[in-house]
């Protein structure tokens, strides 16, 4: 097929799921729209302008994020979910103007509706103790008992579901999709051996366990109409290890959870229920980093398992599971992998993800780096959902770039991720921009951190950002330092202080002896480690370091002076935390924590534990990570010269991606 002399491919061919076609086979997978919500559990202005956004990109399929069926069996506290029964006429309201604008740029929108979160939810949300299938312990406090809900809950529940189908279509809603026999959520809880202890008609064997999404599917098709697609968010295995313990890919352990033989079983039976498509994946909240796979886990890392349950049915398969390279998901469709397409977190990172793919214009698409900062880790602190390498997600109309009223002249020191970023939204706005770099390179700490196996989606960051620079004309000074007196010359309008930070280097006997070495001078080969190795810091800088020489078969230790790895500073996510903490255990990392560095020698160190126990421990080298301090020099001289002046990123604060991204675009934006 050809468009104006492009190649279309696969991608953009149209489909079918049940009567609704859409025009292409790339779905926007759900993701919650936690903060975005108004008391009534109805969507905000912003969820329009959020989802309106993937549509305009040429996304074919929307599909929302989880919209309770009720809120009095399970109740939440709100605003937090948006809650279909809770006030009908308000949600019709506010979702038909969702769907005419979606359907108004030739995309098509399926609401997820969620039967509940059971023993998955998190006791700060929920007004009342948690709910399940069975009297089982909450996945994040296990010493709180799930209320094991009674036979009448349940079919209360599953009349919502129908309740909820009938609202939907008069919202304009094309389909719907059931949330979630997946990442072990309350209706996953039902299906699981593990989570259901019931002998009533929910119990009992596989086909008793499934009795409960075929009486949602029967229920939603009786009020919505035969023709009104239903889907299934659908775990394949489970992944589960233990309680509260997930098992890593390729790692060999006996499922506790939903094996793959009782997933591709159970498929099919699904399939003859009556749901009209399966959304694929694997994992549980004991595996979280299945469901929400972060940086370690491979791009495409479910196609393996949907291959083999395209054998099993017939009805349409959507996979995400980091399907956002082009090429990968081009593939997977062509070899039969899957039907669509599902990218989530791709298309917070650049909603133009479809456009640009159409285009052949790959190079132009801002990655998604697997951090969950911006995301789910916000999300899980109270915060509303956005990205960290996107910071208008969530808010896209109040942070658009416009135009400035006043051309500046702008001067931008410092050519690391906050830098790039600041020269990259001010020359859209129109301003006359220079970076300054003192290195004969951009990228500043994320040139080090592109450099571990698992670290790909920084070095397509970094790239990314290269290319902007190149795209957008920006006059790139490298090898430049900048002093107080060139300002002076230059007399700019404004300048972005953007000079990054400096490793901290502890005060104690032996640091400087040849087998030390920071964390970014050994990623970046200035040095090089031993055999044997003591990581001094358990921050996320310290664990990817020691994760990364431990897979070189170096023997490894990490000395942590808290109680815990990586609890100091900004929060790591969940999902990151726990698959990083399990990899550091699978390649044998030692943990050594409530212990500090004393002295380093030729072969050795010397620590003394929180106890006051002093310990020798050999080794050939010492990898120091205890963090970063801001270089805040030039600022500090700066601010004392001219107003606007504005120091961003790590030379405000040492943090994270995140923090600087969106100090660089907030100034930029507004400057």
């Amino acid at each position: 097929m050809n468009n104006g002399g492009i190649n279309i491919k696969q991608i953009f061919q149209p489909i079918k799921i049940g009567k609704v076609e859409i025009k292409n086979r790339i779905a926007m997978v759900p993701m919650a729209n936690l903060g975005l919500i108004d008391k009534e559990g109805t969507f905000t202005e912003r969820v329009v302008d959020y989802y309106v956004e993937r549509a305009k990109g040429g996304t074919g399929l929307i599909i929302t994020g989880a919209v309770k069926v009720e809120n009095e069996i399970e109740k939440l506290k709100m605003p937090s979910f948006p809650c279909i029964t809770l006030n009908p006429i308000q949600f019709i309201a506010t979702a038909s103007e969702l769907t005419e604008h979606v359907h108004a740029f030739g995309s098509k929108i399926f609401i997820q509706v969620t039967f509940g979160l059971g023993r998955s939810a998190a006791p700060a949300f929920l007004e009342g103790p948690p709910v399940a299938p069975s009297a089982i312990p909450n996945y994040w406090d296990p010493t709180v008992t799930c209320r094991e809900l009674t036979t009448q809950e349940v079919e209360t529940m599953v009349k919502r579901c129908g309740e909820a189908a009938h609202i939907a279509r008069e919202a304009g809603f094309d389909g719907m999709e059931i949330h979630a026999m997946h990442e072990g959520y309350l209706l996953d809880q039902f299906t699981i051996a593990l989570f259901n202890r019931r002998t009533d008609k929910y119990g009992g064997d596989l086909k008793g366990r499934l009795t409960l999404p075929i009486e949602i599917v029967s229920e939603i098709k009786k009020y919505a109409g035969k023709d009104f697609p239903v889907g299934l968010r659908y775990s394949i295995k489970s992944y589960i290890k233990d309680w509260r313990q997930g098992g890593l890919p390729n790692e060999d352990f006996k499922e506790m959870g939903r094996d793959l033989d009782e997933g591709l079983q159970a498929s099919k039976i699904i399939e003859q229920a009556g749901y009209d498509f399966l959304d694929a994946d694997n994992g549980t909240y004991d595996a979280w980093y299945w469901a929400h796979p972060p940086v370690y886990m491979e791009h495409g890392c479910y196609l393996p398992f949907t291959e083999q349950l395209k054998k099993m049915v017939n009805i349409p398969i959507i996979v995400a599971g980091r399907m956002d390279l082009p090429e990968l998901a081009e593939n997977a469709l062509s070899e039969g992998k899957l039907d669509m397409v599902g990218i989530g977190r791709g298309l917070l990172t650049d909603p133009e993800w479809p456009k640009k793919v159409f285009n052949n214009e790959s190079e132009k698409i801002r990655p998604c780096i697997g951090c969950h900062d911006g995301c789910l880790g916000r999300m899980f602190l109270g915060k509303p959902e956005s990205c960290t390498v996107n910071p208008a997600v969530g808010r896209e109309k109040e942070y658009a770039i416009e135009p400035a009223h006043t051309r500046k002249k702008i001067m931008i020191i410092g050519g690391g991720v906050a830098g790039m970023e600041a020269a990259r939204v001010a020359k859209l706005r129109g301003h006359q921009v220079t970076l300054y770099e003192k290195t004969d390179k951009l990228g500043g700490h994320l040139i080090e951190a592109c450099v571990p196996d698992f670290k790909d989606d920084d070095k397509r960051l970094l790239k990314w950002y290269e290319n902007e620079m190149k795209i957008l004309n920006i006059n790139v000074k490298l090898d430049t330092e900048v002093t107080l007196d060139m300002v002076k010359n230059e007399s700019p309008d404004a300048v972005i202080i953007a000079t990054g930070s400096n490793p901290v280097t502890p005060d104690i006997p032996g640091i400087n002896m040849d087998n030390v070495v920071g964390a970014g001078d050994l990623l970046i080969g200035k040095k090089t480690a031993g055999n044997s190795v003591a990581v001094i810091g358990g921050g996320l800088v310290g664990c990817e370091t020691a994760l990364w020489l431990a897979k070189q078969h170096k023997k490894v230790t990490i000395i942590e002076a808290l109680g815990n790895l990586m609890s100091a500073g900004r929060p790591v996510p969940h999902t990151n935390k726990i698959m990083l903490i399990d990899l550091l255990e699978f390649y044998k990392v030692d943990i050594i924590t409530d212990t500090c560095l004393l002295e380093i020698n030729e072969g050795s160190i010397v620590t003394m534990s929180k106890g006051f126990e002093k310990n020798t421990l050999n080794v050939d080298s010492v990898v120091i990570a205890v963090g970063y301090k801001p270089n805040s020099n030039l600022y500090n001289s700066l601010s004392k010269e001219m107003f606007e002046v504005y120091p961003i990123g790590d030379s405000r604060e040492a943090a994270n991606y995140m923090n600087a991204i969106w100090d660089a675009y907030d100034v930029a934006r507004n400057i």
